[in-house]
């Protein structure tokens, strides 16, 4: 403590000595320098300032000096002039002029950033760099390079942006309104390496609309520095003005199709339009309007024979009864169209086809229609009406009144109202439709599921026989003169390798509940048990459900010329089709074994 005594009493000295005038005054603190990990104890010393402003949390605030003692025990000392720390007056605001009166202040003028970023939007790229993700820019290790003209507009970048990459089109908004064809590419030049190159579009792209890129080397054979070949593709130009033509048609598609939901726009897709038509339209391209002729009716709609054709009308997605039952909607119609094509492909008998028969009516074309009857459809009704007394209702339909149109091959007079002339005939009618059934169960699962007599057309011919191909087996079929035709796909299951199309009768109790002992009736009742009304589930015995039908209604409904023996037959034939699971089992029963030119095993 010497030591420091003697320390205090130097300065105190030199102070007195200072020629300098005054300076702040110096007081010393000691005390132990801030460890948070330990508390403060009797070795920190401190004395107060007289007159320092006291801290409420911290007690008085202290001006020192400060005394440390370091880890190595060695004394350090800290000096600072004590001055006036007090807290200070901000100075006052200063205060904006007051605007006068009647004067408008103008809003701040961004005009040249908007000229500067609309000059940087002029240059906007495409895309900026080949993603290796988009099969489109990247494949196989070849860079594409697409040679585009230059573009300023959204609307012109929109449509190089769909022909090149269908998967990353700018707007969501503008794919819904333009849909344009996939830009046609020429080669810049032959060479044997491109048979190489076989690039797929994106999986996007719909069968309507397929786009194949065939993608041909540059003439140029030397590499980049990259060893990387860069293949060209050389684009057509494209005509804003045929564009934006096809723009205003379109546009008008647009609130029309706000009225209408997805089934009914899938339905419309199926058909291949995109608006419906009216009816003079769809029959102007079959004959002429004033030859149209009622020729039949069903509880759903009506036929009208169009020229070579048989046009079949259905109402759909009213909200009223029309023949006393609920119209049909657009999803229920939209299978039965995809099953239509989809049997068409049956009538295919190309030796390299593994299975086809002609058995299933051939679809020409098939169409949405809006509006009410025109007035030579009402007239072709009426007199339909005059001569046999139509059990539908008169056809007075409303403005927005929506039908599927089915134009199709005129296949004869339904099994109802056929005369069948001996049991040959007969004979013909069964081989026929059960080779029919085993083609189409092979091909796609099929199940008809309605197979009545009225579902069965017939009509005579000079043919002898008729071509069917079984599982890539060829088969003759005698004919005697007749063939048959089966239509009407309501209630049918089937699977088209993509889908499976049925329709669940579980949702129509009144269907299992006819009449008991009568046929058709019945065929109903025994397919819901082996269903187990399961109806997405694949049944093939359902087909032989109805050929059982078929035999019952020869027998017991249609008279021809026929022998106690023929009849035997026909009897012994429904006994065995009752072990029969499948239409493909029963076509090799030995009652149809003399009409097949070959066996099928």
């Amino acid at each position: 403590m010497g030591q420091r005594g003697d320390l205090w009493s130097e300065i105190i000295k030199s102070e007195e000595e200072d020629s300098f005038g005054d300076i702040p005054k110096i007081e010393a603190v000691y005390q132990r320098r801030n460890r948070p990990e330990k508390s403060s104890t009797a070795a920190d010393l401190s004395c107060s300032v007289k007159g320092a402003p006291t801290n409420l949390i911290n007690g008085p605030k202290r001006y020192s000096w400060a005394r440390s003692l370091s880890t190595r025990g060695r004394e350090s000392i800290a000096v600072r002039a004590y001055v006036n720390n007090q807290p200070q007056k901000k100075p006052a605001r200063r205060k904006k002029p007051a605007i006068p009166k009647g004067k408008v202040v103008k809003a701040p003028d961004f005009q040249e950033e908007k000229e500067y970023f609309r000059d940087v939007d002029a240059f906007e790229l495409l895309e900026e760099s080949p993603s290796p993700n988009k099969s489109s820019t990247w494949t196989m290790g070849e860079q594409v390079v697409s040679e585009m003209p230059h573009l300023s507009t959204r609307f012109e970048k929109w449509l190089i942006s769909k022909k090149f990459n269908r998967a990353s089109g700018p707007s969501s908004t503008l794919s819904k309104i333009f849909e344009n064809s996939a830009a046609r590419l020429e080669p810049i030049c032959d060479d044997e390496a491109s048979e190489s190159l076989a690039l797929k579009t994106p999986e996007k792209s719909s069968a309507s609309n397929t786009s194949v890129f065939r993608l041909i080397p540059s003439c140029d054979n030397s590499l980049a520095a990259e060893d990387v070949p860069v293949i060209k593709i050389k684009t057509e130009a494209i005509d804003l003005e045929d564009e934006l033509k096809q723009l205003s048609l379109t546009s008008d598609l647009i609130s029309t199709h706000l009225d209408f939901d997805k089934s009914f726009l899938d339905l419309l897709s199926a058909c291949g339009q995109i608006k419906p038509s009216n009816f003079l339209e769809a029959f102007s391209k079959f004959c002429e309007p004033e030859s149209i002729v009622k020729i039949g009716e069903g509880t759903y709609g009506e036929a009208f024979l169009t020229g070579p054709s048989v046009c079949k009308i259905v109402p759909i997605d009213g909200d009223f009864t029309v023949n006393g039952e609920v119209q049909k909607r657009a999803d229920e119609l939209l299978e039965e169209v995809i099953l239509s094509w989809t049997l068409n492909q049956l009538r295919d008998s190309e030796t390299e086809a593994q299975n086809s028969c002609p058995a299933f009516i051939k679809t020409h074309d098939i169409k949405v229609c809006q509006g009410p009857y025109d007035p030579i459809l009402v007239k072709a009704w009426e007199e339909w009406d005059a001569e046999h007394s139509s059990e539908n209702d008169h056809p007075d339909f409303p403005e927005k009144q929506c039908y599927v149109m089915f134009v199709l091959e005129h296949g004869g007079k339904d099994l109802e109202s056929f005369v069948l002339l001996n049991f040959d005939e007969a004979r013909s009618l069964l081989v026929q439709v059960t080779a029919g059934l085993a083609v189409a169960e092979v091909a796609f699962e099929f199940e008809h599921r309605d197979l009545h007599w009225g579902n069965i057309l017939l009509s005579r011919n000079n043919s002898s026989t008729l071509p069917f191909i079984l599982e890539g087996k060829q088969v003759s079929i005698k004919t005697f003169g007749i063939q048959i035709s089966i239509i009407d796909f309501t209630l049918s299951r089937i699977n088209t390798g993509e889908k499976i199309l049925f329709l669940d009768l579980s949702s129509d109790p009144y269907l299992f509940k006819g009449p008991k002992g009568d046929k058709q009736s019945e065929t109903y009742r025994k397919m819901k048990a082996v269903t187990d009304d399961y109806w997405e589930g694949s049944f093939a015995r359902t087909n032989v459900l109805w050929l059982i039908y078929l035999v019952d209604i020869l027998l017991t409904k249609k008279s021809f010329e026929r022998s106690s023996k023929n009849e035997r037959e026909l009897r012994s034939l429904k006994k065995r089709m009752e072990k029969y699971e499948s239409a493909k089992e029963a076509v090799s029963d030995p009652f149809f074994s003399d009409m097949l030119m070959d066996q099928i095993s």
